[in-house]
């Protein structure tokens, strides 16, 4: 599984680069902040949701500690999507949320 730290993510937002975050949180932890852009997809809909994606973009996967992307990360992998989990998440996350 790919992996990146929350500073790489955040270092890449500052440089100008377009992220795909999917941030797998519960609505009431996302309502605390999340990284702008995201897109919020709780990890109880992410099978069901997974068409929403596009298999030829790269997206990285945003929860509160990195397990539950991390989850997510290993389904969509094996669903033949482009994922990476941030490790950390939330918690290690420096940046600005909204």
């Amino acid at each position: 599984m790919k992996e990146i730290t929350p500073i790489d993510v955040n270092e890449k937002l500052e440089n100008g680069d377009t992220l795909n975050l999917i941030d797998v949180r519960e609505a009431d932890e996302v309502a605390e902040g999340i990284i702008p852009g995201a897109v919020h997809i709780p990890l109880g809909e992410v099978a069901t949701r997974a068409g929403e994606l596009d298999k030829a973009k790269p997206y990285i996967m945003i929860c509160r500690s990195g397990g539950r992307s991390g989850r997510a990360t290993a389904y969509l992998e094996s669903e033949g999507y482009d994922v990476t989990n941030m490790t950390g998440g939330m918690l290690a996350w420096e940046g600005p949320t909204e």
